[in-house]
């Protein structure tokens, strides 16, 4: 029901508004009845470095076959030779690195 003539000002106040309101929501459509999207994706460069260093890595072998294969050799000819000193020190130093990590 539309009241027209109407004396106060509250209500003066509040038929503006909803015209407005609907100017507003007028003027946000797309022209031609295309709905323009609700959200967008914009990725940041940080993000784009990511995602290309993650591309990168997975052409990367986890397993080095070249060194593997160089260690194989030298344990089977006998001249791999490792001090127990070596091995203790990295066993220490893999047990720190687990305790502050």
């Amino acid at each position: 029901m539309k009241v027209s003539g109407i004396q106060d000002p509250t209500a003066q106040m509040i038929q503006q508004y909803q015209k407005n309101e609907g100017l507003r929501q007028e003027a946000d459509r797309p022209a031609g009845g295309v709905a323009a999207p609700e959200e967008t994706v914009d990725l940041s460069t940080k993000a784009r470095d990511v995602h290309s260093i993650q591309n990168a890595l997975a052409g990367i072998p986890d397993i080095r076959e070249e060194k593997v294969q160089e260690l194989k050799s030298r344990i089977e000819a006998g001249t791999y030779n490792v001090s127990g000193e070596q091995i203790a020190g990295k066993i220490v130093g893999e047990s720190l690195l687990d305790i502050f990590a």
